[in-house]
C-alpha cells in the first residue's frame, strides 16, 4: 500500500485536486476569485483551479501531521511580505480560506474535529482511504 507521503507531492496534489473538483461539497465560493491568499501576496491567484489545489494541499498536510489547526496551517501557507526599502517580514496566510476549506472537508466527511489535549482537525477513515486511493493511482 502506498501512502500520500511516499509519492511525489506535486503529482499527488494535482491528481487530488482533479478528484476534489468532482465532489460537490468542494465548490469554490464566489468571493474566492477576488481574494489574496495572504497579506504577503500582491495579487489574487491567477490559476482558475487554485482553490482545489489549496484544498488538496491542506488535506495532504493533515494526513502527514495527523492533527492540524487553522493557525498552524496559516503559518504553513504564509510568506515574506515585500515592504519596499524595509526588510521583508513573515506574514501568515488568510485564515478564512483555510477555515472554509476545512468546513467543506467536514461536510464531505473527510475531516473531523479532534477531541483531547491537542485541538484541530484530523482525517476520518473515509478521508484516509480517499487519499490513499489517489496515492495508489499516482504511484
Amino acid at each position: 500500500m502506498v501512502t500520500p507521503i511516499e509519492v511525489d507531492a506535486g503529482k499527488f496534489i494535482d491528481s487530488l485536486a482533479a478528484e476534489l473538483k468532482k465532489i460537490k461539497e468542494f465548490e469554490m465560493p464566489e468571493w474566492a476569485k477576488f481574494v489574496k491568499t495572504s497579506p504577503a501576496k500582491e495579487r489574487p491567484p491567477t490559476e482558475s483551479d487554485w482553490w482545489y489545489k489549496r484544498a488538496a494541499s491542506i488535506l495532504r498536510q493533515i494526513y502527514i501531521r495527523k492533527i492540524v489547526g487553522v493557525e498552524r496551517l496559516r503559518t504553513r501557507y504564509g510568506g515574506r511580505k515585500n515592504r519596499g526599502a524595509k526588510p521583508e517580514e513573515f506574514r501568515k496566510a488568510s485564515g478564512k480560506i483555510i477555515r472554509v476549506i476545512l468546513q467543506q472537508a467536514e461536510k464531505a466527511g473527510f475531516v473531523e474535529k479532534a477531541e483531547g489535549t491537542k485541538k484541530g482537525r484530523k482525517l476520518t477513515e473515509k478521508g484516509k482511504q480517499f487519499l490513499e486511493s489517489i496515492a495508489e493511482k499516482v504511484k
